[in-house]
Parts: structure tokens; C-alpha cells; sequence
């Protein structure tokens, strides 16, 4: 499967980060120590996220309990979950007033919830220290414990999210450790827990998928009525990694947006610099909206 290096287009090419906002919220991060998936996760989008304000967090440590050949979050010793971060965290969306805050996690298999009880904690603080501010959370899959998800939709996020990520064949290469109808059933569950949640999932392209592939991959999504949908170019994140496939152009990334736009989904980001969380606040907007 290995290829030789490919130069990057030049449509992925981005600007550096600068601005007052970066800097700002740069700085809190370091400060403060906590983790950020748009650094975590080495974001292509980190500049121009950080620069208009936004940010997404990353919690129950920076140690993940699975090793998946496309992410760039480490594996090593867990520890126990931070009884004090879902308050740090709260704490930092407000003093950055933040109006939208995106919330991810690494994998935790080693805790019996799979980390759902951080994440109620978290919502409970976020609505307590900053009450304007809207919750999307982008949560594992919870090993399918359908009574965790549960206590998550009950806390109330106004956005709940679970990647795909890629398509089922590829699994074993790249996700050995997911299960693909595992995660399409907590998708499923979380319409079917709470009907009036927008739920949200997303791809990364150029692992060696084909077209064929990727829309059966929509149409599964779309039959557990998932409504917002993410597409984006996988970057490998060193040579380390699973490699690059091949790197997509716009166009094919506009005209797989335009399909599913004709699946049914209330919106579609898609594009090479696309990840789960950019233009998130939009993307919320879109889901209540219609299609986009």
C-alpha cells in the first residue's frame, strides 16, 4: 500500500498562522495546558480557525487507547480521567467567549462509559460558566454502550457528531480497532434518542477509496438519518502513518458535496482543507436551516 512521496497540491497549501486571535488563544493553551485537537490532531486549518476565535478542545487527556494509522494523538499510559477539566475547559470557552465550542476526546477503552461521564460533567459546567455559548461534541464510539450515549444526549449538546472516518473495506488497514456498523448504530441511536439533535459525521478522502465506495458510504449515513456530513483530504500526518493514496482536486470534492446534497443531507462541507469542526458554527446554522 506504501507509495512513493507525493507533493502536495497546491490547493493544500495554507497560511501561515498569525493575528491577534491566534496568538491569544495560542498563548491560553499553553498556558492553561490544556488540549487542543487543532494542535493534537496537527489541523491544516489551525491558522485560520485560531485566528477568527474559535477553537476545538480535546478532552480526557492527549493518550489514546487505540492506534489508528491515520491520527496523529499518541498511545502510551492512561490516566484517569481529570476530575477538574470539564471546569478548566468551561472555564476557557468562557474567557475566550467562545460562542460555538466543538469538544472532541481520544478513545478511552479502558474506562467502562468509554469517557461519557466527562462529557456530561463538561456539558453541565459549559452551561453554567458560559451560557451563550452552543455545545458540539464529536465523541468516540463508546465501544456501542448505547447507555453512555444515552447520558450524553440527555445532557443536552445542541450538535452530537461521531466520524466514520473511511470506508468499511479499509477498516482493518487503517481502523483496526472501530468497527464500521458499530458506528453507523450509534448514529442511528442518536436520532433515535433524541429525533430534534442534528447529528454529524465526516470522511477523509485519498486513502485509496474508490467513488463507488465513498457514496455507498453517504447513503449509509444517510439511512441512520445522519444530517450533516464532512468531507475532507486525509493527510498523513508523518511517514510513519498510512500513506497518502492519492490527493483529490475541488472540483471532485464540490461534485461529491453536490451528491450529497441529492442523498438528503442538511449540509455538506467538502472540500481539501475541510475537518470535522471548521465552520462548525455554520454548519449548526445549515442543520437547523435546510440544505445548503
Amino acid at each position: 500500500m506504501n507509495k512513493p512521496h507525493q507533493r502536495k497540491p497546491d490547493w493544500l497549501k495554507v497560511r501561515f498562522p498569525a493575528g491577534a486571535n491566534f496568538t491569544r488563544i495560542d498563548n491560553y493553551h499553553r498556558q492553561q495546558g490544556l488540549h487542543s485537537v487543532c494542535r493534537s490532531a496537527a489541523c491544516p486549518n489551525q491558522g485560520e480557525c485560531w485566528s477568527k476565535g474559535t477553537a476545538t478542545f480535546m478532552i480526557l487527556g492527549n493518550i489514546c487507547s487505540r492506534h489508528c494509522q491515520f491520527c496523529n494523538v499518541a498511545g502510551g499510559s492512561l490516566l484517569p480521567p481529570d476530575v477538574e477539566e470539564p471546569g478548566k475547559v468551561a472555564k476557557a470557552i468562557a474567557e475566550l467567549q467562545l460562542k460555538h465550542a466543538v469538544i472532541t476526546s481520544v478513545t478511552r477503552d479502558d474506562l467502562p462509559d468509554g469517557g461519557a461521564q466527562q462529557f456530561v460533567e463538561l456539558i453541565k459546567e459549559i452551561r453554567r460558566q458560559a451560557t451563550a455559548c452552543r455545545i458540539e461534541l464529536l465523541i468516540p464510539d463508546l465501544q456501542g454502550n448505547s447507555q453512555a450515549l444515552a447520558r450524553i444526549v440527555s445532557a443536552g449538546p445542541d450538535i452530537l457528531g461521531h466520524n466514520i472516518e473511511t470506508v468499511p473495506r479499509l477498516y482493518p488497514q487503517v481502523r483496526p480497532e472501530a468497527d464500521y456498523r458499530r458506528s453507523l448504530t450509534l448514529l442511528a441511536e442518536i436520532r433515535r434518542q433524541n429525533p430534534l439533535l442534528i447529528s454529524k459525521s465526516g470522511l477523509m478522502l485519498g486513502m485509496g477509496e474508490t467513488r463507488d465506495e465513498i457514496l455507498q458510504v453517504l447513503r449509509d449515513l444517510r439511512e441512520q438519518d445522519c444530517q450533516i456530513l464532512t468531507l475532507g483530504q486525509y493527510l498523513a500526518p508523518s511517514a510513519n502513518h498510512f500513506p497518502v493514496q492519492r490527493y483529490l482536486n475541488p472540483d471532485e470534492f464540490k461534485e461529491l458535496a453536490d451528491q450529497g446534497r441529492r442523498l438528503g443531507f442538511q449540509h455538506v462541507e467538502s472540500g481539501p482543507l475541510v475537518r470535522s469542526s471548521y465552520h462548525a458554527a455554520e454548519q449548526y446554522q445549515a442543520g437547523y436551516e435546510g440544505p445548503q
